[in-house]
């Protein structure tokens, strides 16, 4: 099962310049006559978490899982990984100094894939047990990666290829190949 926590939202006023507190939208209409008094209709919004943290044990559900977030950030992708290039790809792009995502794995995942889907081109790192793996355009402009994952913590970043770009993205997570 799939286990979804709120983390604290480091960067997020500085990725989209607004606070992030408003969750209602009020709507005023007009009454039927003209002199009539004017009624307010309270509106819900549909709320949609960001920067969410996820715990997974093998066989977890729903699979897949997804988080949202912003990305990018003031901090070189390369300079999180501690490198410009890893084994599943450059390090490119920007990124915030806090991951946007952390995934917990209680177990070893013979197979786990996590792949960005958003309407511009975002790049991925990824900090854990044995290092830190990069990705950029796994499929299409979307940076993802997929294999062998340890248990353990897992740091997830972002990334915009310009500083001072944030863009909304998806992340799903997967242990179907």
């Amino acid at each position: 099962m799939a286990n979804i926590t709120r983390m604290k939202i480091y960067g997020l006023r500085s990725k989209i310049g607004l606070s992030a507190t408003l969750l209602t939208t009020s709507v005023f209409t007009a009454g039927p006559l003209a002199d009539a008094p004017a009624h307010a209709q309270q509106v819900q919004s549909p709320v949609i978490s960001i920067f969410e943290n996820v715990t997974l044990s093998p066989d977890f559900s729903p699979d897949p899982t997804t988080v949202r977030g912003i990305s990018g950030g003031p901090l070189t992708a390369s300079n999180i990984a501690g490198r410009a290039e890893t084994a599943t790809g450059p390090c490119a792009g920007f990124v915030d100094e806090q991951p946007d995502h952390t995934i917990q794995l209680t177990e070893f995942f013979s197979y786990l894939s996590i792949q960005v889907e958003s309407p511009e081109d975002t790049t991925l790192v990824v900090r854990g047990p044995g290092g830190s793996w990069c990705n950029d355009d796994y499929q299409s402009n979307n940076p993802g990666i997929a294999g062998q994952w340890l248990s353990g913590s897992y740091q997830v970043w972002v990334g915009s290829y310009n500083r001072g770009s944030y863009h909304p993205y998806v992340i799903r997570i997967t242990g179907n190949q």
